[in-house]
């Protein structure tokens, strides 16, 4: 039996990092307490699916959860939910908002990340919805039952998946953003190509360059948008998805260092040596990033939950180097990325861009760094391997007629 090297574990956030570090610390063998804080009544519950099969009505909100509460139970995880409010770092406890506290040896803060508010004028009314918890998506559920016009503000992944999702459902829907095309933050111009003439192709509209000057309304209700360019649009609820802040507000409040998030070690120890970060909350240094990076996806939220649980199991710490991967479902497409695209000087196409699927090779100074693939998902497995063993593979190599990503991973290993 492993022997923890803290007895009673505190887990502040019920999402993926918190969920995942409370299960995991049990099967590393840790037989102290744990205690794991959430904002949200009921079980920790997957996030990914609201903007999609669950708004599409595939997915009961029971399929959600993480886990049942038998789980939880036969674990013995006890499940608090409440507000922590302050760190007592002298003391080792979380003080919640109605008055109570919690002690621990050690904390893991998997505080996670909240949505940027709309910062115009009218985006109090009635129907203007961001989208990041249950909550959220059965109200917008509710009112899209009856909406006709829809505006999204913001062309990123949530913008993208509402839209198919609202389109899916018989919804008028304009899109706004303010860069030159989807998703531009995060995929190649050749990816942004093909999600917009999909959407556009199942009547999106887009309008690239602009955003919200202000929301108009009638007898407290949004009746309509202006954007930034003048032009007036009928609307009858608005999806905004421009981007996350970090929950950092109680770590901040305890002196805990913070740089775009909770700053974390290699470890993912914060500047107390008793207090651990996690998920879309921790700002972390990043062999893959070549520098101090915070990630919001699932796998990266998974992948610091074990490692930190490993560690608090009373293993030999490893630094934290997992590759990065996200995924985003947007009605018929599938787009699956491996590894980060940031600096990308060169791209490679391999695949059928015509029947949209095809992978994008990303390259900065004659390295892979990134994979997009859309519809290959066999390509994507296969990226996750070449990318975590890093084999030289230039574009002049990946533009030979011919190659194939999985047939050069097999020849990799």
């Amino acid at each position: 039996m492993l022997h923890s090297i803290a007895s009673a574990i505190v887990v502040v956030g019920a999402g993926q990092a918190g969920f995942q570090v409370a299960a995991s610390l049990r099967l590393e063998g840790h037989t102290g307490a744990i205690t794991l804080i959430g904002d949200e009544a009921g079980l920790p519950y997957q996030r990914p699916p609201l903007s999609k099969a669950y708004m599409l009505g595939k997915l009961e909100a029971d399929a959600l959860a993480f886990r049942p509460q038998k789980f939880f139970d036969e674990h013995a995880i006890t499940t608090v939910h409440g507000h922590a409010s302050a760190i007592d770092r002298t003391n080792r406890s979380v003080a919640l908002k109605d008055g109570s506290h919690v002690g621990y040896d050690h904390l893991v803060l998997a505080t996670g990340a909240h949505n940027r508010e709309l910062p115009v004028p009218g985006a109090e009314l009635d129907g203007v919805f961001g989208l990041r918890t249950l909550a959220d998506a059965d109200r917008v559920t509710q009112r899209l039952r009856s909406a006709r016009n829809v505006i999204v503000c913001g062309a990123g992944f949530i913008g993208l998946e509402f839209a198919a999702v609202a389109r899916a459902l018989g919804c008028t829907v304009h899109v706004l953003e303010l860069a030159d095309r989807p998703m531009a933050r995060v995929v190649s111009a050749e990816t942004s190509t093909c999600f917009r003439e999909a959407h556009e192709a199942q009547g999106v509209r887009f309008d690239f360059g602009q955003g919200l000057s202000h929301i108009e309304g009638h007898e407290g209700r949004v009746a309509g948008v202006v954007t930034t360019q003048g032009n007036a649009l009928p609307a009858d609820l608005v999806m905004f998805g421009i981007g996350v802040l970090p929950n950092v507000y109680i770590a901040a409040e305890a002196g805990l260092d913070i740089d775009n998030g909770i700053k974390v070690d290699g470890d993912l120890l914060t500047s107390d040596p008793s207090i651990s970060a996690i998920g879309d909350c921790a700002s972390f240094p990043s062999r893959h990033a070549g520098r101090r990076t915070r990630i919001e996806s699932v796998q990266n939220a998974a992948d610091q939950a074990r490692c930190v649980a490993t560690r608090l199991a009373g293993k030999p710490p490893q630094p934290y180097s997992a590759l990065p991967w996200f995924w985003s479902d947007q009605g018929e497409l599938r787009l699956q990325i491996a590894g980060l695209s940031h600096g990308t000087d060169a791209t490679v196409v391999v695949g059928d861009r015509v029947g949209r699927q095809f992978s994008v090779l990303c390259f900065r100074d004659d390295h892979l760094i990134a994979v997009e693939s859309i519809n290959k998902t066999g390509d994507h497995m296969a990226a996750r391997k070449v990318l975590a063993r890093r084999p030289a593979l230039t574009p002049r190599d990946a533009a030979v007629d011919g190659f194939d990503l999985r047939g050069f991973e097999a020849a990799s290993r």
